[in-house]
């Protein structure tokens, strides 16, 4: 995990701090949540060529029937070859259901 130390005018050190405590998280948490979620809207999804997308279709349900048709053993070797990446330390089980309740409390009052 890497630091990083940011001057930041005393006004909005005071709304970090207010709105970590209403999240019930700690500064520092809140501020590695607001920085995600800035960082993650810069991404853009670009839509595949229909070629590209009837391919990728195929190759799914090919995949899709040979799963079927796979031995124990072999779903073992499929799942042991998956890639595994470690959560970040601060972001536990419990900020990860505040942030799911957050976002599903949004979507139900829009």
């Amino acid at each position: 995990m890497s630091r990083l130390t940011v001057r930041l005018p005393e006004t909005l050190h005071h709304q970090l701090v207010r709105l970590a405590e209403s999240e019930g998280v700690s500064l520092n948490q809140y501020i590695v949540y607001a920085l995600t979620r800035q960082a993650t809207s810069a991404y853009t999804v670009d839509t595949l060529p229909e070629t590209t997308r009837d391919r990728q279709k195929e190759s799914f349900n090919t995949l899709l029937q040979n799963l079927g048709q796979a031995s124990p053993a072999e779903i073992e070797v499929i799942i042991a070859e998956r890639e595994f990446v470690e959560p970040e330390e601060s972001l536990t089980s419990e900020v990860i259901s505040r942030l799911q309740e957050r976002m599903s409390n949004k979507k139900l009052s829009r």
